[in-house]
C-alpha cells in the first residue's frame, strides 16, 4: 500500500525517534521533521532526558538560509508537543513562535500534563493541525511510557525459552535452549528495559547474572521475588521503572499470567531440541495475538500481545 506524503515524513520521525531508545528515558522517544516545498529543512529527536526535545533540535538544525521558509513549512512530530514547563520549556510555544503553517502529529500524549493541550495551543494560534498519522506505530513506539502513565505500573514482558516439545528444563536441570545469537538478542532486550525479575527458586538453582554481557548498554535492575518478598508494582512506579522483563521459572511466570499482569510475551523455541521430561512451559493465555515471528537457525522467537 502506497504511503501518503504525511505518512512518509511521519515514518522518518519514527526512525529518528528510535535513536533515543537508551538515553531519552524516562521521557518518551520522539522524532520531528520540518518540511518546506517538498524538502526536509530540519530534523531532530529527543537525545537525552533533560536536554532539548525533538522539536527544539529540529528547529536548531534549520540552516539560516532556510529560516525564511518556516512560515510556509509543516512540522511533523511523532508525539504531541508538550505544553507544560518541565526540565525544558513547552515545545508547543516554540512551534507557535517559529510561525509554521501546519503541524502533523502522530499521536496524543497520554501524560496528564499534556493530553491534548499541546494540540489545542497550536490550533488556538491559527496553526493547521492534523492528528493521527501512523498513529498505531507512534503509540507502539512509546508503549512503555504510555503503560507506565496510564496504569501506574511498568510495561511487563514475560519471556521464556522452551524445547520443541514444550519444556523449559531437562528433567529439572537447566539446559541451554538459546543459541549464541538468540542469547545476544536476549541481552540486547535487557539493555533496553529498566528491570528484570526471576523467582527465588530460579535464582538459587541457576544463579543467573541477568546482566548485559553480550551487548552494549546498561544492566537492568535485578529483582528476585518469592512469597515472602512479593513484587510491589507501586514501588517500581515510584522509582520510575517503566519496563520489566520477567524471566522466572514456571510458577513465577504463571503468577503474572493468572493476574493478567503482562503486556507482551516472548517465547523462544528450539525446534531441534527435545527432552524426555521436565518442567512444562507455561500455557499461553487465550487472549493473545502473534505480533511477530522470527527464525534464527533452529530457534524461533514469537512475540505475543493481548
Amino acid at each position: 500500500m502506497t504511503m501518503t506524503i504525511d505518512e512518509m515524513y511521519m515514518q522518518r520521525c519514527l526512525q529518528l525517534a528510535q535513536n533515543g531508545r537508551l538515553n531519552a528515558k524516562p521521557n518518551p522517544m520522539v522524532g520531528a521533521v520540518i518540511v518546506a516545498n517538498g524538502r526536509i529543512i530540519g530534523e531532530g529527536y529527543h537525545v537525552r532526558c533533560g536536554q532539548g526535545h525533538a522539536e527544539v533540535n529540529a528547529f536548531a538544525s534549520v540552516r539560516p538560509v532556510d529560516e525564511a521558509l518556516l512560515p510556509e513549512s509543516t512540522i511533523y512530530v511523532s508525539l504531541e508537543p508538550c505544553s507544560h514547563y518541565g526540565k525544558t520549556p513547552p515545545c508547543a510555544d516554540l512551534i507557535v513562535r517559529k510561525g509554521v503553517k501546519r503541524a502533523v502529529v502522530g499521536c496524543i500524549d497520554e501524560f496528564a500534563e499534556v493530553k491534548g493541550r499541546g494540540i489545542q495551543k497550536l490550533r488556538d494560534a491559527g496553526i493547521e493541525v492534523t492528528v493521527g498519522v501512523l498513529e498505531q506505530a507512534c503509540k507502539a513506539l512509546n508503549r512503555r511510557f504510555f503503560t507506565f502513565h496510564r496504569l501506574h505500573r511498568p510495561y511487563i514482558i514475560l519471556k521464556w525459552a522452551q524445547t520443541a516439545n514444550g519444556f523449559i528444563d531437562d528433567n529439572g536441570k537447566a539446559i541451554a535452549i538459546s543459541s549464541s545469537f538468540t542469547k545476544m538478542l536476549s541481552h540486547k532486550l535487557r539493555a533496553e528495559e529498566d528491570a528484570i525479575l526471576v523467582g527465588r527458586v530460579t535464582d538459587e538453582r541457576e544463579h543467573p547474572q541477568l546482566t548485559v554481557r553480550e551487548w552494549v548498554g546498561p544492566n537492568p535492575n535485578r529483582l528476585v521475588v518469592d512469597n515472602q518478598h512479593p513484587l510491589n508494582l507501586e514501588a517500581l512506579h515510584a522509582h520510575n521503572v517503566q519496563s520489566l522483563i520477567v524471566e522466572g521459572g514456571r510458577k513465577t511466570l504463571e503468577s503474572f499470567l493468572v493476574q493478567g499482569l503482562w503486556d507482551e510475551i516472548r517465547v523462544e523455541t528450539n525446534l531441534g531440541l527435545t527432552v524426555s521430561g521436565g518442567t512444562r512451559a507455561p500455557q499461553l493465555p487465550a487472549n493473545v495475538k502473534v505480533v511477530s515471528q522470527q527464525f534464527f537457525g533452529d530457534n524461533v522467537i514469537v512475540r505475543y500481545e493481548k
